[in-house]
């Protein structure tokens, strides 16, 4: 679901770095109000390398295929961390595999960032129904890591729909998109379920690391 460098406008283009922008000193600014705000970078760490990896994982979904993001795994597992951590994830996917692009790059770290930020505080509501809960744990998991990739691509389409250059078949292109959107329903399932399992797994060993 990466946006590549040549598809979108360029006042599209800059705008998106304008608003990741935004939302990165935003995000750093509500890290910095942590006051041990060093101690979750190893966490972070190992999310970003999850995220930058995840992509490579693609799962057929006749007559396409996608592949995971992981941007509600990042945002229920590391708050604001996850803006940074996807930022660099996807510069990194870019510049070595050219898997999304760098004129782009603002897009799509707006795209996958916000929706991780709602995906944390999806997570949170749990602590609405008792901290201990392992059931509101998963149940909220799995909202968390569906509601992250649901959102992602909700801006997706719309970005890209709005996009279609007046040059090709136009129809045929707005099959296509609304294919691809619609095959990112059984990974929103996936993401859910994954997201779930691995709150359940920390819950057990290392709760802690629940705690973003």
């Amino acid at each position: 679901m990466h946006i590549p460098d040549g598809i979108l406008p360029a006042p599209v283009c800059i705008a998106g770095y304008a608003t990741a922008g935004g939302v990165i000193w935003y995000s750093l600014r509500q890290i910095n109000r942590h006051p041990n705000h060093k101690e979750n970078i190893p966490k972070a760490s190992l999310l970003t390398a999850a995220f930058f990896v995840a992509s490579w994982i693609h799962i057929p979904v006749p007559p396409t295929s996608v592949h995971l993001i992981l941007n509600g795994l990042l945002g229920a597992m590391l708050g604001y961390y996850a803006v940074p951590a996807i930022l660099i994830g996807l510069f990194f996917q870019a510049v070595m595999f050219q898997h999304g692009g760098l004129s782009t790059l603002g897009v799509n770290a707006t795209m996958f960032g916000i929706p991780a930020i709602l995906a944390y505080y999806l997570f949170q509501l749990r602590y609405r129904f008792g901290k201990e809960n392992r059931l509101w744990t998963a149940v909220f998991g799995f909202v968390a890591g569906a509601g992250g990739l649901g959102f992602a691509t909700l801006i997706f389409f719309a970005l890209i729909i709005t996009s279609i250059p007046a040059d090709i078949n136009v129809e045929t292109e707005r099959q296509a998109i609304y294919g691809l959107v619609l095959a990112h329903i059984p990974l929103m399932l996936i993401e859910g379920a994954f997201t779930a399992a691995v709150a359940l797994f920390l819950k057990r060993v290392k709760p802690e690391l629940l705690e973003s």
